[in-house]
């Protein structure tokens, strides 16, 4: 992913839309800090409807025979 300082993102911007469209993300920075990204519409649309890691693991079937038997010994005390 390449660097374009926002004023020269400003005056060159139809270009870095025409290597966002052909797959080259930017970092548009401000002050030499990273303060925005230009990525191509499709890619945008591929990130933006990935299913959250959350959703994921709750989509997963998952019976309770998956699950290790939990260790029912007591914690030991310690002294301090």
């Amino acid at each position: 992913m390449r660097e374009v300082q926002l004023r020269d993102a400003k005056s060159h911007l139809s270009a870095v839309v025409h290597a966002a469209e052909n797959g080259e993300a930017s970092i548009i920075t401000r002050h030499g800090q990273p303060a925005a990204v230009i990525l191509g519409y499709e890619e945008w649309k591929r990130l933006s409807t990935a299913p959250s890691f959350a959703r994921l693991l709750m989509a997963c079937p998952v019976d309770e025979s998956d699950f290790p038997e939990r260790d029912q010994t007591p914690m030991r005390e310690i002294d301090l």
